[in-house]
């Protein structure tokens, strides 16, 4: 009688080693929840404790643009507010908005603790891949609505009054809505290439199929670009469609990495075989 063929000791011992690893009860996961849960309202506080520290000190950074809008029409650079609780309000609002950005990396490593010890290896690396560029992408979506696109917009607002008999008086807490609705809207579209990695991954869109379809993906950009460009002047339109061109020629290049290391893993774990 031939002897019984004995299982490849390294075909299945890390997926089950990893396995037991993070096998948890509905109780346990519970309480490791909880604790995830504390330690991120802590770093929260904590950030929020900081963000008000500082935030006076960011107000002269933030009203920077508009200021430098106001010196290059000739016009008072002075902003104001019409409220007596006015600059307050101003000065807890961008500390809380700080303190999230602050807190933001804890947060992120309280949420990788508690999903890490149920993935495999290979899940882990691609689940940390993706939280690093996210935050990336974010300040640098940030830092091009700072630098680039809000002095356009600026200029462009304040130059349409110049010659007319209304003059601007800008109100702080009003133009700091505004700022941070166009701040966050870049950060958020700065994830596009994360979008399309996601979709790689899953298999919905491929490098190939992004090509091909470019012309379409430019429609779709230009509505884009027209409908999130807070001015309606040709110039920042202009600005919007180049970074979503660029981001999605970046996305491109992210879903070709990704399909061609899918690729080879289907052929090693076909080999293996």
């Amino acid at each position: 009688m031939a002897a019984p063929a004995l299982p490849d000791p390294n075909s299945q011992q890390e997926p089950l080693a990893e396995d037991a690893a993070g096998r948890m009860s509905f109780f346990e996961h519970l309480v490791d929840l909880r604790k995830r849960l504390v330690n991120s309202l802590l770093g929260l506080g904590a950030g929020m404790v900081v963000g008000l520290i500082v935030s006076p000190y960011f107000i002269d950074f933030i009203v920077k643009p508009m200021q430098k809008a106001l010196r290059e029409h000739h016009l008072d650079d002075k902003l104001y507010y019409t409220s007596p609780a006015g600059y307050i309000s101003l000065i807890i609002s961008l500390g809380l908005y700080l303190g999230i950005v602050l807190a933001m990396p804890w947060v992120l490593y309280q949420i990788w603790q508690f999903i890490a010890p149920g993935l495999y290896k290979h899940e882990r690396s691609a689940v940390a891949g993706f939280i690093i560029p996210s935050m990336f992408l974010f300040l640098c979506g940030i830092a091009f609505g700072y630098f680039i696109v809000l002095p356009t917009m600026l200029n462009f607002l304040i130059g349409m009054s110049v010659s007319g008999p209304v003059k601007p008086l800008i109100n702080i807490n009003e133009y700091f809505d505004l700022i941070l609705i166009v701040l966050v809207g870049l950060g958020i579209i700065f994830e596009l290439p994360i979008l399309i990695f996601i979709l790689s991954v899953f298999g919905v869109v491929t490098p190939k199929l992004l090509i091909k379809n470019f012309r379409y993906a430019m429609l779709i950009i230009t509505i884009v670009a027209a409908v999130a460009a807070p001015t309606p002047d040709a110039t920042t339109m202009l600005i919007f469609m180049a970074a979503l061109v660029l981001l999605y020629l970046v996305g491109v290049i992210v879903s070709y990495f990704v399909v061609r290391k899918k690729r080879a893993r289907a052929l090693a774990s076909g080999e293996t075989k």
